[in-house]
């Protein structure tokens, strides 16, 4: 049913086929998400990798979108060797946002089964999001991450780390990830590399590549995503306008 809501409002959202095919693909994951069910899994002490494997392949069939993002959550969270509360806080509000009655204590439950695991199979679960999720919305996890490492108010060497690994198995360009990192790394190049450039470039080629991450990345790319998604796009959105203005600002051209 999804499938086909998503899909047509896709469609008429962004009038293109590709908004309707990426509406298309969501639903049916989320058709896929809410039509199989099966037996809860509970699990105490600390697990295996192989264990952590087979939980997760028996939890994505029944739960898919919301146990990849657990394991992703969990991953990070648990990098610098200390799961904090304010963590902890911000993925609950993220996901009863973005899933509503869906997200259920069962997925915290999830969530805490990857917390206590040896190893989280990082590989095999990012290899199936690259599968599912268009790149838009895999930078967009990414900016989930950081928005995690830094609840606390710093990301942590070890969070940055395992961000970026992530990043890769996921597909994520250097580019991409290096301008969401600077989002919540800033630095005297942090407006360059936002827009994904060097300081030495020219000015019209600031332009163009203001021009290139400002389609890339306008929320309308996720608009058949939950409110966090957009919230997240259109945060990375503001920035990289702000990113642009302040370099114009600085270098005096319009």
């Amino acid at each position: 049913m999804y499938k086909w809501i998503l899909g047509l409002g896709g469609y008429f959202t962004t009038r293109t086929l590709g908004g309707g095919l990426f509406g298309f693909i969501i639903g049916s994951l989320i058709d896929r998400t809410t039509s199989k069910s099966g037996a809860s899994n509970s699990s105490s002490g600390r697990k295996s990798f192989q264990d952590s494997f087979e939980y997760y392949r028996q939890q994505s069939s029944r739960y898919d979108i919301q146990t990849m993002l657990m394991a992703l959550s969990a991953s990070v969270m648990k990098a610098d060797g200390k799961v904090l509360k304010i963590e902890l806080d911000f993925v609950k509000r993220f996901f009863a946002s973005q899933f509503g009655n869906r997200f259920t204590s069962e997925h915290l439950q999830i969530l805490k089964n990857f917390l206590d695991s040896d190893k989280i199979p990082l590989q095999e679960i990012c290899a199936d999001i690259r599968t599912r999720m268009p790149s838009e919305v895999r930078v967009q996890l990414i900016h989930y991450l950081f928005s995690i490492a830094k609840a606390d108010g710093d990301v942590a060497p070890a969070e940055m780390n395992i961000i970026q690994k992530i990043a890769t198995m996921l597909g994520v360009s250097a580019v991409e990830f290096e301008s969401v990192k600077n989002m919540f790394y800033r630095n005297v190049d942090s407006d360059y590399k936002i827009l994904g450039v060097e300081s030495s470039v020219t000015d019209e080629e600031i332009k163009k590549a203001y021009r290139k991450m400002a389609i890339s990345f306008h929320p309308d790319k996720v608009a058949t995503m939950g409110e966090e998604y957009q919230k997240g796009a259109k945060e990375k959105f503001q920035q990289i306008q702000d990113a642009y203005e302040a370099i114009k600002k600085r270098r005096g051209f319009k």
